[in-house]
């Protein structure tokens, strides 16, 4: 299993599926505030779901966010995510 690619500066990669209700809302902040990401969707890659895993404990809890530095967060608030993007 490979770790993804961190994502550029000022951004984010936010592992998802399309029944999560949290990742609907934090992507709807997302949006709202104007920070890019790249959404992915763990059902339909099993390499993000096997990264999400690995950062989770052996669970695949979405969201899950990856930042540019390489670390990753379990459903962040938005706040979390603005200050961690600095």
């Amino acid at each position: 299993m490979s770790t993804p690619a961190a994502p550029a500066a000022g951004t984010v990669t936010m592992f998802s599926t399309t029944w999560c209700g949290y990742c609907r809302r934090l992507k709807a902040q997302l949006e709202r505030e104007g920070i890019a990401f790249t959404e992915v969707d763990i059902e339909r890659k099993p390499d993000a779901a096997d990264f999400v895993m690995l950062v989770n404990g052996g669970n695949q809890t979405v969201p899950t966010v990856l930042f540019p530095d390489g670390s990753a967060a379990t459903n962040p608030s938005l706040a979390e995510v603005r200050e961690r993007l600095g």
